[in-house]
């Protein structure tokens, strides 16, 4: 880490540099060795904001290289996924702030899933996104293959002696990587002392201690193989004793040349002692005890205690009761008197030189004479210039007696235990007591036999040996890890002790006892055998205290919204206690509740049959309190289908002591009672009737209004439908589906009505259905069908509701009559064979698109004669002769015989319209009237007959050619008197009105072409020809078939 802050530095320097936020981490990839400390760096430049910048790192395994999985946040504790939690809560990974926008990420001990690509995420503070916010990097784990090893020892040396220490150093990285050795000196609790060190370069340095001894050639690191180096210091001082261990680490290159030390490891320790130079020794005599059994070995060990033994040359004599036993010389070869001499012979005795400052009398068989006492006297010599020795000093130590007793062969074994009833974890001691009390020289063999419960055969469970070893049966390897088994040193009482109880241990337990002696030729021999009593352990489990809340709750809530489901553990057994928690739903139909998810006691997740079948795996979420005792269940995108009565089965696990999971108890939570509904229907549809009446050709535009709804993002389809006069049931006309689809009814689809359909939405909930050229056919009863449709949790649109709107009366008439036709009577008198004109006139009509129908009609008395009151009131009885017709679409009727060739027709305007009648004979004396018909085209162009009316009536007198004005002055009175009493005035006044008509049919004429843009209606018929204009009188010549 010392070697990152310099680079740091310089990496905060760079960034003030830049425009925009970056992002830097360590350059990959790094190779980190099992189980060491790893740093990674990551610093952030060019940002805006605070000055302290939040870092998140996240990995993406090999395993998974698109997936994400988070480990630690800076800013969000919530941050780790699940295989990450433990460890940044233990501080096994966290993260040192090195300055507010640099941060070092600490792995304490790498994993071999650490492995992989690691991203550094810095959340955004600045006003806009502009550059990186995440930069990624490799970590490679690879196996820590670093071996040091020395050989652990006590070397005791003189002032000035050398020492020699060897180290082992062995690697198999695959990567290409250096070692350095280094040795250290410590001394208790004080600091290690390097004495020397062989860099990763090759670099051969000693420590400031040893510099000067190593530029003098007393103190050397020399390889002597492929993986060994040795340490040598010759001409030792006091100062040189401590604890001697090499030291090696690896190193690797990382990316940015920079070398890393991947691990390092220290050797066992070598004790070295040295002694000041001293000429003086002493001698001391040692052995186990005082008091043996026959058979029994015993071992005299005569220590010497002095300086530079090996320099020196000394003799040693052993002794018992006086008596000379054996002598070693400085060449250490021994010689024995004679008994023992045979003694030693027979492999009953030795004595050894067993090393240059200890020597040994071992007899391996006492017998009852070898009570007694025994000593050893040690005689420094002194080597001659001619070889020969001299003795100088002498000393021995005190004596030692020994008693050896003869061995008892009766006794009895009892065992006893204080517990036997244990709980799981607890201890409990088993011991096997032998009566008498015998020493613990004597050669007594103890072994527990065990009957597991549920058994009956017995088997070996462990030994303690004659020879004082433990031996272990193979059928009970599991009891090794707990359980010890100890002899008492004043008895041969074995004490079996076993912890942490559990089902194993259970049963019946006896020992027995055998009573051994070693004989001569070293063979055993078991001289008695003695079986305690049973002794029978029963382990019980724990008593539970667990305790899942038993209440109850009710829920209601919308379909898409989450259900929060809870499980509390009120009380557990043990703080070390796992659960198992199974979620269930019941519903109604069902008779048992079915499983939806498990979360076994080691955490893992398993989908129940009920997730499955109703495709529940991606809306669970589950989790659990950092305080272990409250697990949430969430179902998201809730369903109707989803309601029913919830619970929880939660199972207490306990760890054997066995590291074998065991359920100690299980209970069942109350249950939460879930209600999913539909959202409520708030769908409004306007109820206002309304009635609208409109002229045929008109627009009409029908408002349905959706007032309110369910939801905003809900989608909505309209039916229109119309109730029609005369038809039975309602039909169809037009639906605008929830796609925004436009379907036609079986109303709209034949004729002319889809294309005189238009429906839009000009707004939100605002739908409206226009009809162009509205025609009678379309009045009726309108109204439309409002349907909500709404996306359930599954994606599956679903009709919510439905709404109806008010009765919209739709009436749709023709144009009112308005027809009016001149009534005015008049009286024409003409001479035969002139001319005479009939016109008709009309005054209004109901559109100035409507056509008319003309007909003439010739209206005679039906019996000739003079005029009187009766014949005028029986006008009645007058006959109708139709003269001419002429239909809206200007196509004339056949002229009846008499009229034949003598009639011209004339449109003078678009309402005024004349028949001249020529040739005027006595037979055409009358009344003549016109009928007119208007007729008017509906939308489909269709005529029809809108209205008929029929003008005044005109008189028309035909004069014969043989009056005379006398005459005719004389046969009336008022043309009498007009004649010769009012001429003058009436002369006066008839001229200027003459004039005056005159000058207005000359504009007429000019009018009558065109008038209101129509073209006027001059047909000509193969039959009949006329003059287009007032002032060219008509020519009638009268011929079949034609009217000119």
């Amino acid at each position: 880490m010392r070697t990152l802050r310099p680079q740091l530095a310089s990496l905060l320097l760079l960034g003030m540099a830049l425009a925009q936020r970056q992002v830097t981490v360590q350059e990959g990839p790094l190779y980190r060795t099992e189980g060491s400390h790893v740093t990674l760096w990551c610093k952030v430049s060019g940002y805006q904001g605070p000055a302290e910048q939040n870092f998140q790192w996240s990995i993406y395994l090999p395993s998974a290289p698109e997936r994400e999985v988070q480990i630690v946040s800076t800013v969000d504790p919530s941050f780790p996924y699940a295989i990450y939690t433990q460890r940044v809560r233990g501080r096994g990974i966290y993260v040192e702030r090195v300055q507010g926008d640099a941060v070092l990420l600490h792995i304490t001990e790498l994993q071999d899933r650490d492995a992989g690509e690691y991203e550094c995420h810095t959340p955004n503070t600045d006003e806009r996104y502009f550059g990186s916010y995440s930069a990624k990097m490799n970590l490679v784990v690879i196996p820590d293959s670093l071996r040091v090893t020395a050989v652990p020892q006590t070397l005791n040396k003189v002032e000035h002696d050398s020492l020699e220490l060897k180290c082992e150093v062995s690697k198999s990285t695959v990567q290409h990587s250096h070692v350095s050795i280094a040795w250290y000196r410590q001394r208790g609790s004080e600091a290690p002392v390097e004495v020397i060190s062989l860099s990763r370069d090759f670099v051969l340095r000693a420590g400031s201690a040893y510099a000067q001894r190593q530029a003098t050639g007393d103190v050397r690191l020399d390889k002597v193989g492929e993986t060994t180096s040795k340490l040598t210091i010759y001409n030792l001082h006091p100062s040189d004793q401590g604890e001697f261990y090499c030291e090696a680490a690896e190193w690797i290159q990382d990316p940015d040349d920079s070398w890393y030390a991947m691990t390092r490891k220290r050797s066992q320790g070598a004790i070295v002692n040295v002694q000041a130079t001293d000429k003086e020794f002493s001698v001391r005599l040692e052995t186990e005890k005082r008091m043996y059994i026959v058979g029994e070995p015993v071992e005299f060990r005569c220590i010497l205690e002095a300086q530079n033994v090996p320099d020196r040359y000394f003799s040693i004599s052993w002794a018992f009761n006086s008596s000379l036993i054996a002598s070693l010389g400085p060449n250490a070869v021994p010689v024995l008197n004679n008994e023992f001499a045979q003694r030693e012979a027979l492999g009953q005795l030795k004595v050894a030189k067993e090393s240059d400052n200890v020597f040994v009398l071992k007899i391996y068989r006492l017998r009852l004479e070898d009570s007694g006492k025994y000593n050893c006297r040690v005689t420094e010599r002194e080597k001659t210039v001619t070889g020969d020795f001299i003795d100088k000093e002498s000393k021995r130590p005190k004596n030692i007696p020994i008693t050896v007793m003869p061995l008892k062969a009766g006794f009895a074994v009892t065992a006893i235990s204080r517990t036997p009833g244990v709980t799981y974890n607890e201890s409990f001691d088993l011991q096997c007591i032998i009566k008498p009390h015998y020493p613990s020289w004597v050669p007594v063999s103890v072994t527990w036999r065990f009957q597991p419960a549920g058994s009956t055969e017995f088997h070996d469970l462990v030994t303690f040996t004659r020879d004082g070893g433990v031996q272990w049966g193979d059928r009970y390897a599991g009891f090794r890890t707990r359980t010890a088994i100890e002899k008492a040193e004043s008895s041969n009482n074995v004490r079996l002790s076993i912890s942490r109880a559990s089902d194993t241990e259970a049963g019946k337990y006896q020992c027995v006892a055998e009573l051994w002696r070693k004989n001569y030729n070293s063979s055993w021999t078991r001289l008695a055998d003695r079986t305690s009593n049973l002794l029978e352990i029963r382990v019980l489990r724990p008593v539970t205290k667990l305790q899942v809340s038993k209440s109850k709750r009710s829920i209601t809530l919308v379909e898409n919204r989450p259900i929060p489901l809870n499980c509390s553990v009120k009380s557990q057994t043990s703080p070390d206690s796992h659960f198992a928690v199974l979620w269930y739903v019941h519903k109604p139909s069902d008779a048992d509740g079915k499983l939806i998810l498990k979360t076994t006691h080691s955490s893992a997740f398993e989908y129940g049959t009920y997730a499955e079948e109703e495709g529940l795996r991606g809306r669970l979420q589950f989790e659990r309190s950092a305080s272990g005792g409250l697990f949430s269940l969430t179902v998201q995108r809730a369903e109707v289908r989803d309601s029913g009565s919830y619970y929880c089965h939660v199972e207490e696990w306990l760890l054997s002591p066995n590291h074998a999971w065991y359920k100690l108890a299980e209970e069942v939570s109350g249950r939460t009672e879930v209600t999913v509904k539909q959202p409520d229907n708030r769908l409004q549809v306007n109820q206002t009737h309304k009635n609208i009446t409109v002229l045929e050709n008109d627009w009409v535009t029908l408002e349905c209004l959706v007032s309110n709804r369910t939801s905003p993002s809900s989608q909505l389809s309209v039916e229109w439908y119309v109730w029609r006069p005369g038809r039975p049931e309602k039909e169809v006309v037009v639906w605008l589906s929830r796609q925004s689809t436009l379907h036609y009814g079986d109303l709209a689809t034949p004729g002319d009505l889809r294309s005189r359909l238009h429906l839009e939405s000009p707004s939100p909930g605002l739908f409206l259905l226009s009809i162009q050229n509205a025609t009678v056919r379309d009045s009726g009863a309108y109204n439309c069908r409002v349907e909500e449709w709404l996306l359930d949790p599954s994606d599956r649109w679903y009709k919510r509701a439905e709404d109806i709107s008010g009765l919209i009366t739709l009436t749709v008439k023709q144009p009112d009559p308005t027809l009016q036709v001149d009534t005015a009577t008049a009286n024409l008198t003409v001479q035969e064979k002139e001319s005479f004109p009939l016109d008709c006139s009309i005054l209004s009509r109901s559109s100035p698109e409507s056509h008319f129908a003309v007909t003439w009609y010739s209206l005679r008395a039906k019996e000739a004669g003079d005029h009187t009151e009766q014949q005028q009131e029986e006008e009645e009885e007058e006959e109708r002769e139709a003269v001419l017709s002429v239909g809206p679409d200007a196509v004339f009727s056949p002229e009846a015989g008499r009229w034949e060739g003598r009639l011209r027709f004339q449109r003078l305007s678009a309402v005024l319209f004349r028949l001249t009648v020529l040739q005027a004979g006595g037979a055409d004396t009358g009344n003549y009237s016109c009928r007119v018909e208007e007729w008017l085209a509906d939308p489909n162009g269709v005529w029809y007959r809108l209205a008929e009316e029929e003008s005044g009536t005109v008189a028309v007198h035909v004069q014969g050619a043989g009056s005379t004005l006398q005459s005719v002055i004389c046969s009336n009175d008022a043309l009498f008197y007009f004649v010769f009493f009012y001429p003058f005035p009436i002369f006066g006044i008839l001229i200027i009105t003459i004039l005056l008509v005159r000058f207005k049919s000359r504009n007429s004429s000019k009018n009558s072409e065109g008038k209101n843009g129509v073209p006027l209606l001059w047909i000509k018929e193969p039959h009949l020809n006329y003059s287009p204009t007032c002032l060219e009188p008509p020519v009638l010549s009268i011929h079949p078939g034609t009217m000119d």
